[in-house]
Formats: C-alpha cells, structure tokens, sequence
C-alpha cells in the first residue's frame, strides 16, 4: 500500500523564471478520467486569490502516451479516461513574497502547498509523499519544514535534507510551508518540543540567543496556558518540530499560521542586532507580538476552529461570524503572553493596548459595522480595502482584541475574580481542540459562544457580546479598567494644531490624499481621497513638513483656500479647519 501513495516532486527549475516544476504521480488514477484542482485561497487568508493562475503549463500521461486534459472551471481540470498510473507535469510561476503564496529565486525558495500541490478528487484522505529534489543552481542549500521525513522509505529526507517527505493527507500536505536555501537557523526545546527560528533575507549581525530566549519564553508560557498540567505541545502527535520561518525585508509585516509552524514576513530593522539597546525596542516588540499571534494560533484557529472550517472546502468562501473570536481573541492573548512570559513590562503592555484602541477609535466604520459582520465580510470587504474602508468597515483583530478584553474583564467581575477569558479558552482547547485531528473534527457553532463562556465560568456574557460584537457599542474599556487599578484617558497628538481629518502620502508636487475621513474638515469642504494638495492659502506645499508648517499657523475653526489637483484637473475649495479630536489612548496604572 505504502508504495502505491500519490507522490509529489517539485524541482528548482528555473530561479531566474522563478519557476517550479512539478511531477505529480497518481498510482491509483480514476479510470474514468480524474479531476484535479489546486486551491481557490489558504487557510488564514480570507479572499479568493486564484492560485491556479500562476501554472503556466499542464500535461497528463499515462503508460499509453498523453492524456488529454480539460480546464472546467478556474482551478479544476479533468482528465480524459486513462489506463494505469496517471502522471501530471506542470509549471508553476513564483513571484510572490508573501507568507501565503510561493517564492523562488537565485537567493532562496518558498513556498505554500495551496500555490503548488494539485488535489486529487477522491483522493483527499490518502497519504501522500512529497519530494524535494535538490537544486542544480546552487549549493549548500537546505531544507527547513515542519513535514515529518518519509520514515521507511527509500530516500528518506535527513533532517533538512532534500528527499522524501510524508503527509498524512492532503490536507496536511498543504499545512507545512517550505523555506528551501541557506538561512540562519538556530534550535532550542520547550517541554520536550524542539522549535527551530529560521531567518530568510538580508539581516546581519542578528542577536540570535536574545530573540531564542524570548521566542522560548513566549513559547512555554502558551504551552502552560493551554496545557498546564500536561504541558505538551499540540503538534507532537504529527510532526517532529515546530518552525518558525521568518522572511527578514526592508519593509514588511505579516503572518501566517500553520498547524506545526508558521511564515513571518520582518522589517529586518525591527530584529534586534548584538550591541543593540538592552530594552527591547517598539519594532522588537511588535516582532514578538507576531510570533506570539502565530503560535497562538497552533491551538486558537488550527485546531480550535468554528464549524464553518471543519473541514475547509477551498473551492469557495466559507462564510463565518465569529472571526472576532479566532483573530480577535488572539490579537489580545498575542501581547497578554508577552507580558506573562516576562518579555515586556507593564507599562509597555497598556501602551499595546492602548495603541489597540486607538486604532479602533480612529474609524468611523466601527459606528457601522459590528465585528461580526466584518467577520461574515471578510471575503469582500476587508480583504479588498480602499481609501473609504476606515469609514466603512472595523477590524475583527482589533476590536476584537478590545471586546475580549472587554470580556475578560467582565468576567473577572461577575465571578470575583475567580474565573476569566483564560477559562474560556481551555474549556474550547479541551472540547474542540486537543482531538481535533485524532477523531471527527468538529468546530465551535456560530451561536455558541454566550453558553460555553456561561458553562466555563457561571457568568452570562450574552448581553455583552449582543452589544459590542453583534452590535455596534464600543467596548466600555475605561470602566471595565477603572476596577483593576488601570486608568483610561484620551489625548490629541497635537492639540494646538487644526486638522483636516485626512490621510495622504507623499505626491509629485504635493500630497496625495489616501483617506477623507467622514465628517471632518476635509470631507465637509469636498475634498476626496485621490486629490493631490498642492496649496494652501497659496502657499505651496511640497511635504508633510510643510502642511503641519501651515497648520501651525493657523487656529481651530479658521477657513482656509486648498488648491488640489483631481485626475488632471486644478480644484480649489474653502476648508474649515476642525479641533483636533482626542484619539490617542493613554493607560497608566493609578497612584
């Protein structure tokens, strides 16, 4: 049986193309004609993102000679009946440094199993092997997966070696991301877990033993978190080690979550380098707020997931409300546990916090969106963004991150402190989470939430959740927080400089405007996102140095004349310059 598995090859072909070359082998093909798709969008990611359209080549054969091969819909082809083996070649183009898409360059190769690796119908649940065949452009590379080597078979892969790699399924094939090249990587071990931190790109003189000793702290305290008395991490049971694999860039942010690793894209800037400040820098802290997000997400989105993705069909949206609670919960725990694994202090986690808020405070989309409806939108609305989203849509990560908060706190105070959010989050680990993969996986229902956090801790958050996740009220952080010794205030950033309630970004001969916001100066005087202002009182103004100059100059409630070019056309309208609004959240721990 064990030679009769689908196999997978994927070569190196050409760096400068950047262009992988696949060899798909089916033992056991439909004899009818088999059908084979490639994902429409990757788990973590909510937007249809079409990887079928990077293969720029497909071809079947069987032992009679070629196969004819239909395309039917936008990522699914099917095969003429063939007789025997049935093995597929295609090409795939690279060029996406992104942590969800495939990568590939003289330099390095990336990749995710949803932008290479075709399905085979009705074959899904079968395992499968994948080999990675070494590159003839360069040497010394090496592998870095989370994949488990093919023990037993032929051509094995040594640890982070090229050969053989085994998947349980198909979907567990496109759950362990691949760096392929000649990173710096280093190892440590967290209850029993080994985890090994692997840096891609341009980051010299990078303070390894520093980010090891905090990344295994942040580490340990969510093993503990979710598993105090086992403390076991989730992902033994299917892989050997956890990888961090981690994308150092001039400028760039992001993650992604897999279930025994994960892909971080760093502004290489933010990575701490030996000599550097003792404390850890905002930029530093933001890098381990990341890793703390995605290896939170091992438990909270991987394994613990709402119904709607158990299991997934990557052929469509799947359509859920309660990304509040899966990226939302996990925006609050990310720093939470870099304060309880003793990476930050006090101060600096109500300063994240209150970076949170006003985040959320700046958008007017949050009078008009609750975040279950971002949830449910997150396809259409805030994976495609434009400059009105901040009047139109909330983030479910950052409000969220508040109404758990919110939450936290509110059950800390009907039970007296004798329970909290942590409870939640066992009770769901326990009953969704820790067997997910070992029986029939089963998700958290849309509706719930209220009855779980009532069984886990005997408060009832129905009415809460009703308000500020189902509807549209901010969370009361500053009377929540009032009783825990934390004061709330809000500050303006400048508050003797008028505003114009706008965005922009630097412009030939101005500044372009990237968001009006609603209401404010610059919307009620006709402005529009696009517009590049060129003057004011004619006075020219070339940077954003120049605008505040102006500014400065003048008084709250003042009219001013704005020269703007909209397209190819010069635009001239009065503006009456507003107060600035207090938007800057400020906690601090009361005397």
């Amino acid at each position: 049986m064990e030679n009769n598995l689908i196999r997978y090859r994927v070569r190196l072909a050409d760096p400068a193309g950047h262009r992988y070359a696949i060899r798909l082998t089916i033992p056991q093909a439909d004899s009818k004609g088999q059908t084979l798709s490639l994902p429409a969008w990757i788990p973590g990611s909510y937007l249809i993102r079409d990887f079928a359209r990077q293969i720029e080549t497909l071809h079947a054969r069987d032992p009679e000679g070629a196969v004819e091969v239909r395309k039917i819909d936008s990522h699914t082809w099917q095969c003429a009946p063939c007789a025997g083996p049935l093995e597929i070649e295609y090409l795939v183009y690279a060029w996406d440094l992104s942590v969800r898409g495939a990568h590939f360059d003289e330099s390095h190769a990336f990749f995710n199993g949803c932008s290479l690796f075709l399905a085979v119908h009705g074959q899904q649940d079968q395992p499968c092997l994948l080999e990675l065949a070494p590159p003839t452009h360069a040497r010394g590379w090496r592998v870095h997966t989370s994949l488990p080597p093919a023990h037993g078979h032929p051509g094995c892969a040594r640890l982070r070696g090229f050969g053989l790699y085994r998947a349980a399924d198909y979907d567990t094939l496109l759950d362990h991301p691949v760096e392929i090249g000649t990173p710096q990587c280093v190892s440590f071990e967290v209850h029993g877990a080994v985890h090994d931190l692997v840096f891609t790109g341009v980051a010299p003189n990078l303070d390894l033993a520093r980010i090891v000793e905090d990344v295994r702290r942040i580490c340990a305290a969510q093993i503990e978190f979710f598993e105090p008395l086992a403390r076991r991490a989730p992902f033994l049971d299917s892989a050997e080690r956890y990888v961090f694999l981690v994308m150092a860039t001039g400028d760039g942010y992001g993650g992604l979550e897999h279930r025994a690793s994960t892909a971080l894209l760093t502004r290489r800037a933010d990575l701490p380098s030996l000599g550097g400040p003792a404390a850890p820098t905002e930029g530093y802290q933001s890098f381990l707020g990341l890793v703390s997000h995605e290896y939170f997400h091992t438990w909270h989105v991987k394994r613990i997931k709402p119904a709607a993705f158990a299991p997934y069909d990557l052929s469509r949206p799947n359509h859920t409300r309660l990304l509040w609670v899966f990226e939302g919960f996990t925006s609050y725990y990310d720093d939470l546990m870099l304060l309880r694994a003793g990476v930050i202090t006090e101060p600096d986690y109500l300063r994240l916090v209150g970076k949170t808020a006003s985040a959320v405070r700046r958008g007017g989309g949050r009078l008009k969106q609750s975040v279950a409806e971002s949830s449910f939108d997150a396809w259409t609305r805030y994976y495609k963004q434009d400059e009105n989203s901040p009047n139109a849509l909330v983030s479910y990560y950052t409000k969220g991150a508040l109404v758990a908060l919110g939450l936290d706190l509110e059950i800390r105070h009907q039970t007296h402190g004798a329970r909290s959010l942590d409870d939640v989050m066992r009770l769901l680990w326990e009953r969704y989470g820790r067997d997910f993969y070992r029986d029939r996986p089963q998700g958290l229902g849309e509706d719930a939430l209220p009855a779980l956090i009532l069984e886990a801790t005997g408060a009832d958050t129905a009415a809460f959740i009703a308000r500020h996740a189902e509807g549209l009220e901010d969370v009361p952080l500053a009377e929540l927080l009032a009783s825990h010794g934390i004061t709330l205030r809000w500050e303006t950033e400048h508050p003797s400089r008028p505003t114009l309630e706008a965005r922009w970004r630097p412009a030939e001969g101005g500044l372009q405007l990237t968001t009006v916001f609603e209401g404010g100066p610059a919307h009620r005087g006709g402005l529009s996102a696009g517009d590049v202002l060129v003057a004011l009182d004619g006075l020219r103004i070339a940077d954003v140095a120049g605008l505040e100059r102006l500014l400065d100059a003048r008084r709250p409630g003042e009219t001013v004349t704005a020269h703007v070019f909209r397209r190819d056309e010069l635009r001239q309208y009065r503006l009456r310059l507003g107060r600035p609004p207090a938007l800057k959240c400020v906690l601090s721990r009361k005397a």
